[in-house]
């Protein structure tokens, strides 16, 4: 039913990890509607695997962005304009807290911790849709999505300062939707259910988190990460061509439980 819903359109995908990222799901979901796909990747580490998977969905443009680092980040757009000439998606999955900050009280949190958890997770977003923004602008708009997850608005013992990351990328999500609109670029959140990705080992109690939404979501099962993906098309696709600056539920319905 999606094939062809993107044809000819360009998408960078900032985030995956491996084939169980959840930007990896998206990537898949961008590619099968016809988007031609470009990526980064952070850390020498990671290129090896990033360009394997991105050859499988025929792309040959794998690009290096730090997200803590501005001159990183101009480098990379400017690679990205060379290699694709513009842009009308972005698909934002970039996140990261120190792990100490997962096994600590949120009270002792420190500073540095803080900072670096908002940082990499939420201002990535803003510093990349401001570079974004007139590559997709002369094409005469876009869509941008990032990821977020309920602990923004709810306690989820142990979740912490990443919580208090996902909040702020929630509100810049709707400043950007507001600023951005004049140019046709719509920007919005997926909040997704618990998802077994190599973040998640990084979690304390991830596996309760997965036996909870089991038990009390309406439809009474966890999600899987084509879930996401299949919801990123929706908002990157003219199907949602009026939705801007939302946030977008992909948890089995569990965000509406009082209990």
């Amino acid at each position: 039913m999606s094939e062809g819903m993107l044809e000819g359109k360009l998408a960078l995908v900032a985030g995956v990890a491996n084939k169980r990222s959840i930007a990896w799901a998206i990537a898949q979901s961008l590619h099968g509607a016809g988007a031609k796909l470009a990526f980064t990747y952070q850390g020498d580490r990671l290129e090896d695997s990033v360009r394997k998977l991105a050859a499988t969905v025929d792309s040959d443009v794998v690009i290096p962005c730090d997200v803590s680092d501005d001159a990183s980040i101009d480098n990379a757009f400017e690679q990205l304009k060379q290699e694709l000439g513009g842009l009308d998606v972005m698909a934002h999955s970039i996140a990261f807290a120190p792990a100490e900050t997962f096994e600590n009280r949120f009270v002792d949190t420190s500073r540095q911790a803080f900072l670096t958890a908002l940082d990499v997770s939420a201002y990535s977003m803003i510093a990349m849709a401001r570079r974004a923004e007139p590559l997709m602008a002369a094409r005469g708009g876009g869509s941008m999505v990032s990821l977020t997850y309920m602990a923004s608005e709810r306690v989820f013992p142990k979740y912490n300062v990443m919580a208090t990351a996902k909040a702020a990328l929630e509100c810049s999500i709707r400043y950007l939707a507001y600023e951005l609109g004049e140019s046709r670029i719509r920007v919005n959140a997926i909040s997704a259910g618990p998802v077994r990705t190599l973040a998640a080992k990084g979690i304390p109690g991830f596996s309760e988190m997965e036996s909870v939404i089991e038990q009390r979501s309406p439809l009474r099962q966890n999600i899987d990460s084509s879930d996401v993906g299949s919801a990123a098309l929706f908002l990157c696709s003219p199907l949602a061509a009026m939705v801007t600056g939302t946030t977008l539920y992909v948890d089995s319905g569990y965000h509406a439980m009082g209990m």
